[in-house]
């Protein structure tokens, strides 16, 4: 492999021939590279595989975490344990780049890894990695951990993917026509490309970005002086960073910035779009922001099986191959938590990433009614919960650890631990519904829906996200009617999609499951459909090139 003048090392298809470098803080590419936390590594991981599906000239750039963004472990008492363990992998190639560059007014040094398309079948993949002899301690550790809680480690992160990843297509000759910033972690490498091209208009020919914050607080915001420090501006005065960035105040807004220097921006839903163009439109000079509907890999994450029954009209083998898929995933669950759950049983399924605005234990909160669901022998329940909550999210951390203490006194409630593509794809296979309950519109696209109903799981939601385009109710899947949320209190709109979602549960989709499997079925079958093809990471990255690359 050449890499001091890289091509992708496939014959591209003609309609994809611009060359475009994606950068993005995290990949989920497969299981056995673990640099990813959430959905927009989930989001990247599959837009990797599509782009090489389809032969796009597309390249990937990201960090080598050392450590990945942490191992999800147990106490004694089976709560939440965070360890840090180092990663190794035989299958990256040491591609003998290294280069230095500028963090905290300090040379630093900087090697680049390959992933080869063919490993896991994804668009060629370039890793970041400090953790060399050459660096001195503190510069090595900015490669460990994935969103480091460090702020000054965070935005030595940032400028390693931006100004590196920027800095390392020139090392490869590669010269895209397109810089692609999945989410706003990379937009140093703007400030470098001004250095390089000499000019905002030269750059904005060369930016596009995405957006995947639906307000204003989840946006990275830094203090502009500890990033002029960092060198995060590489080399240039805070004045001109100012009249660039359009920067007022001491704080350095990382999206707005990304806003300002890109040409045309996306929201990840079309929901997402309205509420971005909405929450940005009272700023000056940024770009139009349009929107391309998040979706995920169907080769790689659908059950290909109960496809071929349903194409092949084959009831009894579709129900049987459901319940094997059940089976198969309960095993594992016993294995961790020691609960045998059965096939025969509806089974509900919440596992995402953990945080404050997905409610992980919403359906708990109604005492009463969580009681009854449970013990409930006519329509028998089992649940089962799963996902990271970030390090140092002590209220998500917590809430995690509360449905461990709930779950030792039911036989039918368990909550897995290592929640990351593997684990994902067996619990959605695992699941009859999967639940997902975000606070509208706080959920800018959320993808695990997707690819639950990509392995015979119908999608319970609320109203937020892809969800609005794809949940026919009662045909494909099950909704929460959306109310004008904007007018409520936090309190009011919990007690409201409460309400409803066990209005759901116990007067349709309980009476559905168990009465009239046949239209439960239908059921499955429309949302596997529906999926197949419009939420399909290949419709999305030929969105990419047809509208954000145009």
């Amino acid at each position: 492999m050449n890499f001091s003048s890289f091509a992708v090392p496939y014959e591209t298809d003609g309609q994809y021939s611009k060359r475009v470098a994606y950068f993005s803080m995290e990949f989920a590419v497969h299981q056995p590279l673990k640099i990813y936390s959430g959905g927009l590594g989930f989001l990247s991981g599959s837009h990797m595989r599509s782009a090489y599906e389809l032969r796009q000239n597309l390249v990937g750039v990201g960090i080598l975490w050392k450590y990945g963004y942490y191992d999800q472990a147990r106490n004694q008492d089976q709560t939440l344990q965070v360890q840090w363990n180092e990663k190794i992998y035989n299958f990256l190639e040491d591609t003998g780049i290294k280069f230095q560059i500028d963090i905290h007014e300090h040379p630093v040094w900087v090697k680049a890894w390959y992933l080869n398309p063919e490993t896991f079948k994804s668009a060629p993949l370039f890793l970041l990695s400090t953790d060399l002899p050459e660096n001195d301690y503190v510069s090595q550790t900015i490669t460990h951990r994935l969103y480091d809680a460090n702020v000054a480690t965070k935005v030595a992160q940032f400028i390693l993917l931006g100004v590196g990843g920027a800095k390392l297509m020139d090392e490869l000759n590669f010269n895209p026509d397109l810089y692609h910033l999945n989410e706003a972690h990379a937009v140093s490498a703007a400030f470098y490309l001004y250095k390089k091209f000499g000019s905002k208009d030269e750059v904005r020919k060369r930016l596009v970005f995405t957006t995947h914050t639906p307000e204003e607080a989840g946006n990275e915001k830094h203090d502009i002086h500890l990033c002029e420090k960092m060198s995060y501006f590489c080399g240039l005065k805070l004045d001109e960073v100012r009249k660039l960035a359009g920067m007022e105040g001491d704080l350095f807004n990382h999206s707005l910035a990304a806003l300002r220097f890109a040409r045309l921006a996306n929201g990840v839903s079309q929901l997402h779009g309205e509420v971005s163009r909405k929450l940005w439109k009272k700023y000056t000079d940024i770009c139009p922001i349009t929107a391309i509907t998040n979706a995920q890999n169907w080769h790689y994450w659908a059950d290909k099986q109960l496809y071929r029954f349903m194409e092949e009209q084959n009831d009894v083998g579709f129900d049987d191959r459901k319940k094997f898929l059940k089976r198969r995933a309960f095993d594992i669950v016993a294995d961790q938590t020691g609960k045998l759950l059965k096939q025969d049983v509806f089974t509900i399924v919440w596992a995402r990433r953990f945080a404050g605005y997905k409610r992980a234990e919403l359906i708990t909160r109604d005492e009463e009614r969580f009681e009854a669901l449970l013990n409930n022998s006519k329509y028998p329940v089992q649940i089962i919960w799963a996902g990271k909550p970030y390090p140092v999210d002590y209220p998500a951390i917590s809430d995690f650890n509360s449905l461990v203490h709930l779950s030792k006194k039911y036989d039918n409630v368990a909550v897995c631990v290592g929640y990351e593509l593997g684990l994902s794809k067996r619990l959605k296979q695992a699941s009859d519904l999967w639940l997902n309950n975000p606070r509208v519109p706080r959920e800018a696209s959320g993808t695990s829906g997707m690819t639950a109903a990509m392995n015979g799981s119908v999608n319970c939601s609320t109203h937020d996200g892809w969800i609005c385009e794809f949940i026919n109710h009662g045909n494909n899947g099950f909704v929460v009617p959306p109310i004008d949320y904007e007018n409520i209190s936090v309190h009011e709109q919990d007690e409201y999609d409460l309400t409803k979602l066990y209005e759901i549960l116990e007067n349709q989709v309980l009476p559905l499951y168990y009465e009239d499997h046949d239209v439960w079925r239908q059921i499955i079958k429309n949302g596997m459909r529906d999926v197949r093809w419009q939420f399909d990471s290949n419709r999305m990255a030929k969105e990419y090139y047809d509208i954000l690359y145009k």
